[in-house]
């Protein structure tokens, strides 16, 4: 599987927005309403986006060490 920075970057980009969409949409799904807009957008997808990054370099790394031992 031939990952480039391009191709990464979508991936994480889809993952954000599918994530933060899913809790968008959620409150017109059903009746229970989780967080409001402002909370998403300050709180939830800031730490998902340094999740992200973090575990992104984690995985990075990790594949690098494989590829060499």
């Amino acid at each position: 599987m031939g990952l480039d920075v391009p191709k990464t970057v979508g991936a994480f980009v889809l993952v954000l927005l599918v994530g933060i969409g899913g809790l968008v949409v959620l409150p017109e799904l059903t009746p229970m309403t989780p967080m409001g807009m402002d909370t998403i957008m300050m709180m939830v997808l800031p730490s998902m986006a340094l999740f992200g990054a973090i575990m992104l370099a984690i995985g990075v790394k990790h594949g690098e060490y494989r590829a060499t031992n």
